[in-house]
């Protein structure tokens, strides 16, 4: 009876351990994105735009009712233009994205308006189980488009204006 009782403590306090490790590994989050140069001035990607190595994007956390930031973080594009930030805590109660800082590239460096931010959940109670959260790509355009850009567009179904 004895060792039964013991049993039933020992698998009680590892269920009870799991679940906390659980509910505390659920509140860190990894926000991944990729941050890539418009060669061709359309504020979209195509299959001529270029990743972006060590540029700087920041992610923020502001509370919704008076806008204050909770939670700040930078982070460098690696060779690929990607970068990975992570997150601790929920952040349910705030509103979270991830911003182009700085571009490396002198002839890339303009700031996409419809691209220059995105928003991300950081939270467990939207439902998603997964801790890795995508922001939408982030870019700069470059000064001058590339020559190859209007076939491009053609390629893509857009049509050229003279």
């Amino acid at each position: 009876m004895a060792k039964a009782w013991l049993m039933t403590m020992v698998l009680t306090s590892i269920s009870i351990s799991s679940l906390i490790s659980f509910a505390l590994a659920a509140e860190k989050f990894n926000v991944v994105g990729k941050v890539y140069c418009d060669t061709c001035r359309v504020e979209f990607e195509t299959k001529l735009s270029e990743p972006i190595p060590g540029a700087t994007v920041k992610l923020e956390c502001r509370k919704v009712r008076d806008e204050a930031v909770t939670f700040s973080r930078e982070a460098v594009t690696n060779v690929m233009g990607g970068y990975s930030i992570p997150v601790e805590g929920d952040h349910e109660a705030e509103i979270c994205k991830v911003s182009v800082d700085k571009s490396t590239r002198p002839d890339c460096n303009e700031k996409m308006e419809s691209w220059e931010k995105s928003q991300v959940e950081l939270t467990t109670q939207d439902g998603l189980a997964d801790p890795l959260r995508t922001a939408n790509n982030l870019g700069f355009m470059k000064k001058e488009a590339l020559p190859g850009c209007p076939q491009v567009l053609k390629e893509m179904g857009f049509p050229l204006t003279p």
